[in-house]
């Protein structure tokens, strides 16, 4: 559990189904926003951060990023950054585990997925 800039306590859980960590507030359960991902060989790709408008101020997308940053290396798998703000994120604040920039090939493979969806 972690607390927003306003000191509220906020959760942030991994759907794999829905293959993105959540955020939430535990009181209402109401979605906060998330950070999406693919995995592929021993990496996990993020290509898209979201917080919801109603939300916005309270620092919750480094929230839900570190916290998935962090569970990402607690598996084992290396980070890629699609993802503009996890980019910045990493370059920003660094990180324990392996990352690495994406190349064209990552792009054109996360496009694939999403248009198969």
């Amino acid at each position: 559990m972690s607390t927003d800039k306003h000191g509220t306590s906020v959760s942030v859980v991994k759907e794999e189904h829905l293959h993105r960590f959540s955020l939430r507030y535990p009181d209402t359960a109401e979605l906060a926003g998330f950070t999406e991902y693919r995995d592929r060989e021993g990496e996990r790709i993020f290509f898209h951060t979201e917080i919801d408008e109603a939300f916005g101020g309270r620092g919750l997308a480094g929230i839900v990023v570190t916290q998935a940053l962090a569970a990402t290396t607690a598996e084992g798998l290396k980070i890629v950054a699609v993802c503009p703000f996890v980019k910045t994120h990493l370059e920003r604040k660094g990180h324990d585990g392996p990352f690495r920039n994406p190349t064209p090939a990552d792009i054109t493979w996360i496009r694939g997925e999403l248009e198969g969806e």
